[in-house]
């Protein structure tokens, strides 16, 4: 998209921004004028402000309406739980909450306290609200922190963890407010749409929701899709055997210019391969192909039925070219744990898709984690739209206002501080080398050091982090680390930052969320100097690293150290770069100050946030296919769930299914063409009838299509209402739900499986000029009308050769009056570590094993009742059924993780 349109697109959205401002302070201000009324009421009498305004919403009073009082109250239980008076400016970003937008309030405005406000009001109607962090640790200490606010209302705020036992989980959605982080909402959503029975499932739905760092989750995390996974089925050893032949080969960087036509660049390089570092793709030469053939024993990798081959190679290239250790991955505890290119911390549980992850395990030599099949899954984008109403606040979202326009309907409104900002932000400077960068970064963190200034140090990955650090010790200066591996204690680090003396090294954005506070004496030093070692590809990045100084009117200084060698300086402006520093003869260790260059560094870096911004909007063109297929399911799952009466949908799926047997087997223009012998077999294997064709001339008297539907159909009813008073109207309900929900949830998952090799494979079709996305849709839309059929297929064959028996009829009946089909779960870790069993409803339920969270986790379902197992009951000469259930339902176990959006 040209920069252009992208420009006036930002200066429309700014269009009545400060009419919205002023109208924001006359509202905060006449908040104000409630406060003396409220300062006189006792604390019972504060307290009973919430059952007052409960019972007004409840009497069709809108949320709007006592808004103002809400606010003031809230204002007044902050005042006496925590000795803080909300500030006018907080309530400004409390009301653009509760409207649906996001607040962009800077670092140190008290965003935390902000949002009581929006989530108390929002919770009076009765329904559960989100706060929605970026860790576990801030979603644990926000509502500890704010409980005197809390309290003091009569509210009551919970939390989820990651591993977080189920009856823990459940109370902390009971409720009124729920802080988690998104991981955590987002798995409890799919495992919710994979529970047996409702009293599995968490969630109390989706109304209303504010997301901290809503930049953080809402645009970085957007591009990773939450996965629920089965268990692994390729060999590891197909893996290391790649990774081994792989290392032999020689790659080269592409250097996207055009050969002419008819040549072609791999080729013509020389090397086996050749790799691009911006669209992160690889392509192999012909020479490279044959080594592979030759080292493997394969006759040809492009042969049809070595399709798995060729991933497989791409995977390894991918992984020995364009993925580096301590830069997009870690090795810890002989694991391979992915960086977040944004925050620098370990991504744990997330793993990369399609084998390349296992590609990187072969590479460096640990244990392969092997591939697992997709059971659930949702972006992000598409969980959060979800929510009647979407909140967010952080401290940089302005660049980003189009993309939060256009996927969520949010606009930015940026909240004036409190007491305007002193902070000194510097011209960049930009050495030719990135030696000169680094000797000039030292001498400058030294000099500042000496004189007692605290410095907060930013850079992009973690080797730059342990480089930083190994030349801060040559020269004696101490220091703290705070990159992906010191994730545990990044709050306590980032907090002392501000002491005198203080250095920290700090991987991109670790630490949001805490508060750098200035030591005493340190405004007469100039406040805290934040030194950027490199520009990141997004703007509002560098702006948070940025913003960590000068917080609340404190002096302070950024600036930023860049080099011509810098991966987005190389990638985007490089040429540009080095050729004016070398027309201008500037050596290696003088650094250059221009605002052209800065300018040439701001152009590349909104390059590259409209390149992400259209590889996120591309994730979301395709789950958008796959959301309103989901969205079908689901409901149908919740209306088993909810107990609904299923037996007037069965019996209408008996006319589908029988309209299409009779379809199937009379495909000709007269009758002497049908398979009537055909029809009357498949009629006999769905329903366990015994018809055969003479009886069926005998009993029609001119046979046709019509006659024939109708035959069948009334002959299966027959069939099933002779079931259904066998067993009893209150089982065969029962047994209606358990098997749609378990067809449901087989098909389900296969179908999941089917649209990602789908989706894998539709981008070639642009080569016959087609358009990928059309062709996704097209073919999607029919596999899952086909899905459909299936569906009802199964389910009727199943509850046409269900058998139970009276005694089993009577202990379901009485097993359910008792406990409900109780649940128990238990939890384990990706890495295997032994189960933690996690308090359920007891008795002899059905038991629950569920991974709770984006940290890592197994979920499995396992039948444990007897009776169900017993519930249907295939008849041996059945061969027919595709899944036999003579056998106790077994899922297998399943892994949370994040998979990557389809690079190609």
């Amino acid at each position: 998209m040209p920069g252009d349109d992208y420009g006036g697109f930002e200066r429309f959205l700014r269009v009545g921004e400060g009419r919205r401002l002023k109208r924001l302070r006359s509202q905060a201000e006449y908040i104000g004028t409630l406060e003396p009324e409220l300062e006189k009421l006792s604390d019972e009498e504060l307290k009973g402000k919430t059952a007052e305004f409960r019972q007004r919403v409840a009497n069709g009073e809108a949320l709007e309406d006592i808004l103002f009082e809400a606010f003031a109250t809230v204002r007044e239980a902050a005042k006496r739980g925590l000795g803080q008076r909300p500030f006018d400016v907080q309530l400004m970003g409390a009301i653009v909450l509760h409207e649906g937008d996001i607040a962009e309030m800077k670092t140190g405005e008290g965003k935390t306290l902000v949002a009581t406000m929006p989530l108390y009001l929002n919770s009076l109607t009765g329904q559960n609200v989100h706060l929605v962090t970026v860790n576990d640790y801030l979603a644990k200490r926000d509502p500890e922190w704010m409980k005197p606010v809390y309290d003091a209302l009569g509210v009551r705020a919970g939390f989820i963890q990651n591993m977080m036992p189920f009856a823990e989980r459940t109370d902390a959605y009971a409720a009124d407010i729920t802080y988690g982080t998104n991981s955590e909402f987002g798995f409890d959503y799919l495992r919710d749409n994979m529970a047996v029975t409702l009293e599995g499932t968490v969630q109390r739905g989706h109304t209303f929701a504010i997301v901290d760092e809503v930049d953080s989750i809402l645009i970085d995390e957007a591009r990773t899709p939450l996965i629920i996974s089965g268990e692994p089925e390729t060999a590891a050893q197909v893996y290391y055997d790649f990774a081994r032949v792989v290392k032999t080969l020689t790659g080269e960087r592409s250097k996207q210019k055009s050969e002419g036509k008819g040549v072609d660049e791999t080729e013509r390089s020389g090397a086996d391969y050749l790799y691009d570092e911006k669209f992160k793709t690889v392509s192999p030469s012909q020479a490279a192909i044959d080594k592979v053939e030759r080292a493997l024993g394969i006759d040809n990798l492009y042969d049809a039925r070595n399709v798995q081959f060729v991933n497989h190679l791409n995977q390894a290239l991918k992984a020995q070219a364009l993925f580096q250790r301590d830069v997009d991955y870690v090795i810890q505890d002989g694991e391979v744990k992915i960086v977040d290119e944004f925050t620098g911390r370990i991504m744990e549980g997330r793993r990369w898709s399609e084998g390349l992850h296992q590609a990187v395990e072969a590479k460096e030599g640990v244990a392969i984690q092997e591939e697992n099949v997709t059971l659930a899954t949702i972006t992000l984008q598409n969980y959060f739209r979800l929510y009647e109403k979407l909140a967010g606040m952080t401290g940089t979202a302005k660049t980003e206002e189009k993309e939060f326009v256009e996927i969520y309907n949010l606009n930015v409104v940026e909240i004036p501080t409190n007491v305007e900002v002193a902070r000194d932000d510097r011209n960049d400077l930009i050495f030719k080398t990135k030696e000169a960068k680094y000797d000039a970064v030292l001498a400058d963190i030294k000099k500042r050091h000496e004189i007692g200034q605290p410095v907060l140090v930013g850079t992009i990955s973690v080797e730059v982090s342990e480089h930083l650090s190994q030349l801060l010790q040559r020269v004696g200066i101490p220091h703290n680390v705070l990159n992906a591996k010191a994730h545990e204690r990044e709050a306590e680090i980032i907090k002392d930052a501000g002491q005198p003396g203080a250095v920290t090294i700090a991987t991109n954005m670790a630490g949001r969320g805490v508060d750098i506070k200035l030591a005493e004496g340190m405004t007469e030093l100039g406040g805290l100097y934040v030194l950027g070692t490199e520009r990141h590809e997004a703007r509002r990045i560098d702006n948070q690293l940025r913003g960590r100084s000068g917080r609340q009117g404190d002096p302070g200084e950024s600036r930023f150290y860049l080099s011509g060698h810098d991966d987005l300086v190389r990638l985007f402006a490089g040429d540009r770069i080095h050729s004016i520093m070398e027309r201008f003869k500037v050596p290696e260790d003088q650094p250059m100050e221009s605002g052209l260059l800065s300018k040439q560094i701001e152009n590349a870096q909104k390059k590259v946030e409209e390149q992400n911004f259209v590889a996120r909007k591309n994730v979301l063109k395709y789950d958008d296919v796959m959301n309103t297929q989901r969205e079908v399911i689901y409901a149908q799952r919740r209306q088993v769930l909810d107990g609904a009466d299923l037996s007037d949908e069965v019996k209408s799926w008996i006319d589908d299914v029988i309209e299409r047997l009779v379809a199937l087997h009379t495909e000709g223009d007269f009758v002497e063409d049908w398979d009537l012998a055909g029809l009357v077999q498949a009629f006999n294997a769905l329903t366990d009838a015994d018809v055969t064709v003479e009886e069926l001339r005998e009993d029609m008297d001119d046979i046709n299509r019509e006659a024939l539907v109708e035959d069948f159909r009334d002959e299966a009813l027959e069939i099933y209402d002779e079931k259904e008073k066998e067993w009893g109207e209150e089982i065969a309900r029962e047994i209606e739900r358990y098997i749609v929900l378990e067809v449901v949830d087989t098909r389900w998952r296969e179908h999941l499986e089917n649209m990602d090799y789908l989706r894998e494979g539709v981008h070639l079709r642009a080569f016959a000029q087609k358009d990928p996305l059309v062709e996704y849709r097209a073919e999607g839309h029919a596999m899952f009308e086909e899905l459909g059929l299936l569906i009802r297929e199964e389910v009727l064959l199943l509850l046409f050769h269900a058998q139970i028996e009276p005694r089993e009829a009577e202990e379901l009946v009485r097993s359910d009056e008792v406990d409900g089909g109780g649940f128990a779960y238990q939890h384990e870790s990706l890495a295997g570590a032994d189960a933690i069993a996690a308090a359920g409803l007891g008795g002899d339920g059905v038991a629950v094993s569920t991974g709770l969270g984006g940290g890592g986790g197994a979920v499995a379902t396992r039948e444990d009742r007897a009776e169900r197992s017993l519930l249907v009951r295939e008849r041996q000469k059945v061969q027919e059924v595709p899944r036999p259930i003579t056998e106790e339902p077994r899922f297998p176990p399943l892994a949370p993780s994040f998979s990557p959006p389809r690079s190609r």
